[in-house]
């Protein structure tokens, strides 16, 4: 049997949707920085059927829960503090994201100026839908919309 040690101050990501644990490590920005990550992939789940985990040793603030609850609202967060759970996150859809997506709009005056932040804000919560801040253009996290 797989045998991961515990850690002593960081997070838990547990719930991930198998096989998408890798591109959660980058979009979060952990390959800049030099935490020790273990990588769980299909793991089994009773909930789930298969998972992916994450397990972070670093500062507990060191995330940014907008992007993961983007990604996935579904993900449980556990905060670990001293070896032990301290707290579960629940994780809601943020209201504005920076930089995650891009505007596919050629129009859109991100794709003339390189510079600018790719802002989009929620415009559906129900149906989690995003627009562009700059153009209004639609961005559908569900394949049903």
């Amino acid at each position: 049997m797989l045998n991961i040690g515990k850690i002593e101050q960081g997070f838990v990501l547990d719930h991930i949707k198998a096989g998408t644990s890798l591109e959660l490590y980058e979009h979060l920005g952990l390959d800049k920085h030099d935490y020790t990550v273990a990588i769980i992939r299909n793991a089994k789940s009773n909930k789930m059927g298969r998972k992916d985990i994450l397990k972070v040793e670093c500062d507990p603030n060191a995330i940014d829960m907008d992007i993961l609850a983007f990604i996935d609202h579904s993900i449980t967060v556990n905060v670990i503090k001293d070896g032990e759970i301290v707290e579960k996150k629940d994780l809601v859809l943020p209201k504005e994201i920076k930089n995650v997506i891009k505007c596919h709009n050629p129009r859109c005056i991100t794709s003339i100026e390189q510079e600018l932040p790719h802002i989009f804000v929620l415009a559906d919560e129900e149906k989690e839908v995003y627009r562009c801040k700059y153009c209004e253009e639609k961005y559908a996290r569900k394949d049903d919309n």
